[in-house]
C-alpha cells in the first residue's frame, strides 16, 4: 500500500517524457519494407493460371496461343482473359485454342471459331455492332444524363436566388413603422 504514491510519482514521470521520432535509419527500413511489400503482391498477382501441361512445345505457337488467350474472357470469372483464369471452363478454352493454333489456323481464325461457339461475350474487346451498341455508348449516355441532371439542379438553384420580389404598398408601410419604432 505505501509503494501506491511511488508507482503513480514514476508513471507520471514516464509519461511526461517527450516522445522520440523514429530514428531515419528505422523510418528508411519501414519504407523499403512496405515497397517490397507491394512489390510482392504485385509479382504475385502477375503469374499466370497456364499450367505447363498446356504449354505447346514450339515457342512461337505458344507465343501466338498466350496473345490469343489474353483478348479471350473467362465464361466464369467475366472479368479476366482465359489466360489468366484458374477456372475449369478457361482452362478448357486454352487447350482449344492450342488446339487450334497448333493446326495451322492464324489469330483471327481461331477467336473467329471460339466467337462462333460462345459469341461476342466471349471477346475481352467486343466489337462496336449493333447487337453491342448499349454496351459501348451506354456509358457515355449514363455521363451526358448526368450533366445534364447537374446542370438542370443548378439552373434551378440559381433561378431560386434571383431577385426577391419588390416589396408591396402595405409591406413597404410595415416597414416604414418599424424603422420610425426603432429610430425613436
Amino acid at each position: 500500500m505505501a509503494d501506491r504514491p511511488r508507482i503513480a510519482a514514476r508513471l507520471t514521470q514516464l509519461s511526461a517524457r517527450p516522445r522520440r521520432a523514429p530514428a531515419p535509419l528505422a523510418t528508411t527500413v519501414m519504407v523499403l519494407a512496405t515497397l517490397a511489400l507491394f512489390l510482392a503482391v504485385a509479382v504475385a498477382t502477375d503469374a499466370r493460371a497456364v499450367q505447363p501441361g498446356e504449354t505447346l512445345a514450339d515457342p512461337a505457337l505458344e507465343a501466338r496461343a498466350r496473345e490469343v488467350s489474353k483478348e479471350l474472357r473467362c465464361l466464369v470469372c467475366q472479368n479476366q482473359s482465359i489466360d489468366d483464369s484458374d477456372a475449369e471452363l478457361a482452362h478448357d478454352l486454352r487447350l482449344l485454342v492450342r488446339e487450334r493454333v497448333a493446326a495451322g489456323d492464324s489469330n483471327s481464325e481461331v477467336v473467329d471459331y471460339v466467337v462462333s461457339r460462345y459469341g461476342d461475350f466471349v471477346l475481352l474487346r467486343p466489337p462496336f455492332k449493333a447487337a453491342t451498341y448499349a454496351l459501348w455508348l451506354g456509358p457515355a449516355a449514363i455521363l451526358v444524363i448526368g450533366l445534364m441532371a447537374v446542370a438542370f439542379f443548378f439552373r434551378r438553384r440559381n433561378a431560386a436566388r434571383s431577385e426577391p420580389a419588390p416589396l408591396s404598398e402595405p409591406e413597404r408601410q410595415r416597414l416604414a413603422g418599424l424603422m420610425e419604432d426603432e429610430a425613436s
